[in-house]
């Protein structure tokens, strides 16, 4: 076999490369459409400190179908809002932020946590990412989620907003990390765990015992959710990835470089390692500890968190514009002293 060379040639091959797949079905919410409704309006009022392009870009990119496809059973829109702004809001936010420094990425995830948990209970006086952040709080509140999962909610939001935090170091010196620090901080910069939280408000999950979702054997089953996502995100992404410096936070180029391999070798254990994931997610689901009367109740969640994993993963390979040539939304941040 030819040793694949450049970038250009491994990306124009790339669509002959194994993907992920899973065993899970595929669902969307009912209120998809509707969502993406107010997406538009969220993006026109909130996102006008923005460019034209920025927003136009962000319109194209349907993140609220994330949330519409990863928790497909939440009883009406007002459950699915808070999710989706999250999901949208904190995507958008990513790409504005993305070039800012560590410090500065806590300053702005402190200032989030303090709106999300109610510590600072002022609306901010200007429409914007921290105006939709508390928007997320009071659409909580209504639809009255029940408090012990808003506060898991909210904790996973900050570990979220914590590992944006550390992949800055990374990012601003153009510096792949070592894979152990890949995987740490990626399975918080997936995104993962707020979803795996909010799975619980379908169906009867929220009556679940609390110290179900604490036990290690149920953790384990969050990171590998996390991973896998985070994977197949690095896998779909990797395009873009790959023509942008400073995008070093993507397992291809980790194991690429950590095992001096060529691109199709690296890509090729990328895949193997979230196979691998996906093998130990389904042996944990049968094996579950005995949980005597919630047994079938928490396998069914599993399950849940599996199509949620099926869901992300649909609106990647259903969405073509976010991680294609010019596609991606450049970081707009001044930084705090401009």
């Amino acid at each position: 076999m030819k040793t694949v060379s450049t970038n250009d040639e491994f990306i124009a091959g790339l669509q002959h490369l194994p993907k992920p797949h899973y065993p899970f079905p595929d669902f969307t919410h009912p209120d998809m459409q509707k969502q993406r409704e107010e997406y538009y309006e969220w993006i026109d009022k909130e996102y006008a400190f923005q460019s034209t392009e920025a927003r136009e870009k962000h319109k194209k990119h349907h993140l609220t179908d994330i949330a519409a496809r990863g928790c497909p059973f939440l009883k009406d829109i007002a459950e699915l809002r808070p999710l989706a702004n999250y999901t949208a809001n904190g995507a958008m936010m990513d790409d504005y932020f993305d070039r800012c420094s560590r410090d500065e990425m806590y300053q702005i995830m402190n200032k989030i946590i303090a709106l999300l948990s109610g510590e600072d209970t002022q609306e901010p006086k200007e429409n914007g990412i921290f105006h939709l952040f508390w928007i997320l709080r009071q659409d909580a509140m209504k639809c009255e989620i029940p408090e012990k999962i808003y506060k898991r909610f909210v904790k996973s939001i900050k570990d979220v907003l914590i590992g944006y935090s550390e992949e800055k170091v990374y990012y601003r010196t153009n510096t792949v990390p070592p894979l152990p620090v890949y995987l740490l901080i990626r399975e918080a910069t997936s995104g993962v765990q707020p979803y795996c939280d909010y799975v619980l408000l379908q169906k009867e999950y929220r009556n679940l015992p609390e110290e179900i979702f604490d036990h290690p054997h149920i953790k384990r089953i969050y990171s590998l959710c996390s991973l896998m996502i985070g994977i197949h995100n690095d896998i779909i992404s990797l395009p873009k990835e790959l023509q942008r410096e400073g995008d070093t936070m993507n397992i291809v180029k980790v194991l690429q470089k950590e095992n001096n391999l060529s691109l199709f070798d690296a890509y090729k254990k990328s895949m193997e390692i979230h196979d691998e994931y996906l093998k130990e997610f389904l042996i944990l689901q049968e094996h579950l500890p005995p949980f005597g009367e919630h047994q079938n109740n928490v396998y069914n969640y599993i399950q849940d968190l599996g199509i949620m994993i099926a869901g992300v993963y649909a609106w990647h390979t259903n969405d073509t514009s976010r991680y294609v040539n010019g596609g991606y939304v450049e970081g707009e941040f001044p930084g705090w002293n401009q």
